[in-house]
């Protein structure tokens, strides 16, 4: 069990150097002259903008993005202020609102912030893809729940799922008698004044949101609009980096729950929080939540060793934001670093010979071949010439695959944008 504990007031300001903001325009450069994403980062301490840059497609500092699963920070905050105002208790039974779904009368709140309450997930083994872009009620929504088989008995073990934060925007909706969004702006978005920020309640794009796009065969395609009040409580908040920043600064300051409730929060037990989860690591340990839907991708992290918020949305996605993410904490620390170039370099044949072979992992086959000096790899029939960047990690250009050997060459991973597979040499 690791618990982080949270010493807002005592230490905030302490621990962080300058954010090196010459080191993080570098980075954002090569991966904006490459085509390699597009989107927004905001980094803040003590409230204050230390970096702020849009980047890709024409954006600035108000395009707004779907920001995905961080909705479910939000939701989490919301229900802790039902619990600091005695109107909820963490151990309440979800019976109390719903007693017709499985377990209801042994799953508790505190389940269901923190992933344990073995619900099955209503967007998965379902139609995802058939409804996820069109009105569903929430009864409909429901149904999907109460007719899948239970994964696990509440409490058993924690799995990441989308039924239970969707469940706690109900709940609040049921407690207040508004709906979700009514909810979200009077206690969240109005006294923090987040000027974009709101709940997604419309088909398509609207205002100030940035579409999504997704890159193959070297060009980028736009994504299909999901309609997010289908995610409710789960995923349906839009908003930019500076609001993001300014909301869990908000949080971690004590401007919006008590601090028992935040250190329950943060309480970090088997990778999982109740509604966050840690990042970086010692000598500076951060909180915070990630997000995806379709096309988006979205991080808003807060370290509260030296008050410093980060909050990085984006809207088109080759190079994984997580390798972005790591690039941009050690330079808000000061650690050292290797930023990626993404130039092809030179790598001696008889290097490259130890890549070749072939490669299995869960059901899937890759054949690596050397031909002339290059590396290409077959999957499923596709081959992928491999461009090398650095001795051991390789890119193709027009999928925006990125492919890394380990030294002795018996292991290969390759990631698609956050989908990363392991392969092992046979």
């Amino acid at each position: 069990m690791r618990y982080i504990s949270i010493l807002i007031f005592l230490f905030a300001g302490r621990l962080c150097g300058q954010v090196n903001a010459s080191r993080i325009d570098s980075l954002i450069n090569r991966i904006e002259n490459n085509n390699l994403g597009a989107g927004g980062l905001c980094i803040t301490q003590g409230g204050k903008v230390e970096y702020e840059r849009p980047f890709g497609q024409g954006q600035t500092t108000e395009t707004e993005y779907r920001i995905g699963s961080v909705t479910k920070m939000f939701t989490a905050v919301l229900i802790y202020q039902l619990v600091d105002e005695g109107r909820l208790s963490l151990g309440d039974k979800l019976s109390r609102f719903f007693p017709d779904l499985p377990n209801a009368d042994k799953i508790t709140i505190a389940d269901l912030l923190g992933h344990s309450s073995g619900l099955a997930n209503f967007t998965g083994n379902t139609d995802f893809d058939l409804w996820k872009d069109l009105p569903q009620t929430s009864q409909a929504l429901l149904d999907r729940i109460r007719k899948q088989p239970v994964d696990f008995a509440p409490g058993a073990r924690k799995d990441y799922n989308n039924s239970n934060y969707l469940l706690l925007g109900y709940i609040l909706e049921k407690i207040y008698h508004k709906q979700y969004k009514e909810v979200l702006k009077e206690n969240l978005i109005a006294p923090l004044g987040l000027k974009h920020t709101y709940y997604g309640d419309h088909s398509g794009f609207a205002g100030n949101e940035t579409p999504s796009f997704k890159y193959a065969n070297g060009q980028w395609q736009q994504e299909r609009a999901v309609y997010l009040p289908n995610f409710d409580g789960a995923g349906a908040v839009i908003s930019a980096p500076r609001d993001m920043c300014t909301f869990i600064t908000a949080l971690f300051t004590g401007k919006l729950i008590s601090k028992s409730m935040l250190d329950t929060m943060g309480h970090i037990t088997d990778g999982y929080g109740k509604g966050l989860f840690s990042y970086g690591a010692a000598p500076h340990p951060g909180l915070g939540h990630n997000g995806k839907t379709e096309g988006f991708g979205a991080s808003l992290q807060y370290y509260p060793d030296a008050g410093l918020a980060i909050a990085y949305c984006t809207n088109s996605e080759v190079y994984p934001k997580q390798e972005i993410l790591d690039h941009i904490y050690k330079a808000c620390f000061n650690i050292a670093d290797t930023l990626p170039s993404f130039d092809s370099i030179v790598i001696r044949p008889e290097i490259l010979k130890a890549y070749t072979g072939k490669y299995a992992a869960k059901g899937m086959e890759i054949t690596s071949t050397l031909n002339q000096g290059t590396l290409a790899l077959t999957l499923k029939g596709q081959e992928f010439s491999l461009c090398p960047i650095a001795r051991r990690m390789f890119w193709n250009k027009l999928f925006g695959f990125f492919f890394e050997f380990s030294e002795d060459g018996h292991q290969l991973r390759v990631q698609d944008v956050d989908a990363v597979y392991d392969f092992t040499k046979r």
